[in-house]
Parts: C-alpha cells; structure tokens; sequence
C-alpha cells in the first residue's frame, strides 16, 4: 500500500521551500505527495478528503501553529478524516506540547533527516490499518 500524504503551508506563510523539499523526499521515499501550497484548515481537510490521505502534513514558519494546526486536526475530526496529522518548521520547544496535546501526532524541526520523518509517517499509518 502506497502512502499519501498531503502537504500544506499554514495560511499565509510565505516560506515555502522547506515543504516542498520535504515534499520531494517523502516522494523519493515512495509516498505520493500532492503538495497544497498555502491554504487554510478548512480547505486542507476538504483536500485530504478529496485525495483519501493517509497523513496531513503541515509547515509553518509564521508563527500561527498554535491556532492553524490545532484548527486542522479539529475540522479533520469534526469531518470523520482519520488521518495522521504531523507539522514541521521552526516551532518553539514549549509549544510542540501544546500541539500534541491538541492532536498534532509529531513536530519535526529544520535539521530533522527525512528517513526519519519517513519512517515516523511509516510506523504510524501501519499502526492505525493493523
């Protein structure tokens, strides 16, 4: 089974290299990525629907993670999307809690290797369909 996984940058965050590197890793990984650009919760959730992904992958680097991330995992809930909800970019140490508790499943950081986030994503999806 091909994972898929789609990315997004929060809101108006202008920086936009990084997620689509990482974007270009996971493909190289052998995940399927449809990279969003920038949108917001509503339209990132209708997108995982629409693409039946397994994962919602999130960048920021705008300092709305506190509100935009949470808001995607409680309109994914709200709309029945059962999937793995991660976020990347530099997010303050103190708030990765505060994203978990909220139902971001992990935050990687800027020096974060892609085989790891890779086999995060991996373990994780395996997880839920055992």
């Amino acid at each position: 089974m091909q994972i898929k996984v789609v990315m997004a940058k929060l809101g108006l965050d202008i920086h936009w290299r990084g997620a689509l590197v990482v974007s270009r890793m996971l493909r190289d990984e052998g995940m399927e990525v449809v990279y969003l650009g920038n949108q917001f919760p509503e339209q990132i959730v209708d997108a995982a629907i629409q693409e039946g992904a397994d994962v919602i992958g999130l960048s920021t680097l705008g300092g709305n993670h506190l509100t935009l991330g949470p808001k995607v995992v409680q309109i994914a809930k709200e709309k029945g999307v059962d999937a793995l909800v991660i976020m990347g970019g530099v997010i303050p140490e103190d708030d990765i809690p505060l994203l978990k508790e909220a139902g971001i499943s992990e935050v990687f950081g800027p020096e974060t290797r892609i085989e790891s986030i890779a086999s995060f994503i991996r373990s994780e999806v395996n997880q839920s369909i055992a």
